[in-house]
């Protein structure tokens, strides 16, 4: 790892403005939507400048079904016996108190992580996040995408077990070391943003479980057939850039994404937004994460003046997307 070499042996001081420690996070959750939840959860702590402290990993049952379990692995059997999150609640969060919480698109993992705490009538003790997809950005990385399995090929690391929440954090604090120590060097100023932990929250109403499954269970909406109900919602038009998405616009994606691209499509649905399968002059926002590539998607946008975001700020937009006027809460 030749940055890594290069920045330690660096005679730079380090920046005073940073940090005093990282809670790098991974957790892999029953889906993308708001009522989901999360199955199993992993910490690594580090230093200032990026050592690894401690490590802790722990299965979470859901009490409902597992949803994905082709990209986690975990089944029901696997997580009935796991503790329940209000029980991990006090540990997870004594690991991540005081530090700043670091993930790959950490908007989704704080979201997730905000939710389980508010469910619990706790608070996630987090004040700060940082994702290393901005960072890698910051840095201009020479990177094919913004997977994780792409960042960590860059560096060198080893990915052992993809989607399991433990080898994915360490994957990601492997990676972070180096990119930390570059944006040091250089005298970065740390893509951090702020967070605001959720004091209350409701799922609604249970859903009935399906036969095999405990009573307390919730059916998710994972389903064999990928063909999706038609959006209720009109198309309000094009997405302006500074402001939220309005439910019924029309998003397309084009290339890589670093979640699952039918995970990500389901989260935009349960927003309100429509999946558009190609760019036209009535889609409203076109995600990618490579958007200098000479996709017929990108092409197609840039001629029709259809925005481009990438995958973080996408995400970021997902959780505050404003009401269809005429429905509740819209205009």
């Amino acid at each position: 790892m030749l940055e890594d070499r290069a920045a330690a042996e660096s005679p730079t001081p380090w920046p005073t403005a940073y940090p005093d420690g990282y809670a790098v996070v991974d957790v892999e959750t029953t889906g993308l939507a708001r009522d989901d939840r999360i199955v199993s959860a992993a910490v690594y702590q580090l230093d200032a400048r990026g050592q690894v402290e401690d490590q802790w990993y722990t299965l979470v049952n859901p009490e409902r079904d597992p949803g994905p379990v082709w990209i986690h692995g975990l089944t029901t059997d696997v997580l009935s016996g796991a503790p329940l999150f209000p029980e991990i609640a006090d540990e997870l969060a004594a690991r991540l108190d005081g530090r700043v919480l670091v993930a790959h698109n950490a908007a989704f993992d704080w979201s997730m992580l905000a939710r389980e705490f508010a469910r619990a009538r706790a608070t996630a003790p987090v004040r700060q996040r940082l994702c290393t997809i901005a960072l890698s950005k910051e840095l201009r990385l020479p990177l094919p995408n913004h997977k994780l399995e792409s960042l960590a090929a860059h560096y060198g690391v080893v990915q052992q077990r993809a989607h399991h929440a433990l080898d994915d954090a360490r994957v990601l604090a492997e990676a972070f070391r180096p990119s930390l120590r570059l944006a040091a060097q250089a005298g970065l100023r740390l893509p951090l943003l702020a967070c605001q932990p959720l004091t209350e929250w409701s799922d609604g109403p249970a859903r009935p479980a399906t036969v095999g499954y405990q009573p307390s269970y919730r059916q998710s909406t994972w389903r064999a057939s990928r063909k999706r109900p038609a959006c209720p919602y009109p198309n309000p038009g094009r997405y302006e850039p500074g402001k939220q998405l309005i439910q019924g616009m029309r998003v397309a994606f084009s290339g890589d994404t670093s979640i699952d691209r039918e995970l990500l499509e389901d989260r935009a649905i349960d927003a309100g937004l429509h999946i558009a399968t190609s760019v036209s002059r009535l889609t409203s926002l076109l995600v990618t994460n490579d958007p200098d590539s000479p996709t017929s998607k990108t092409t197609k946008a840039r001629s029709f003046g259809t925005p481009v975001i990438d995958e973080a700020a996408f995400m970021q937009l997902l959780l505050h997307v404003t009401p269809a006027p005429g429905t509740s809460g819209g205009s």
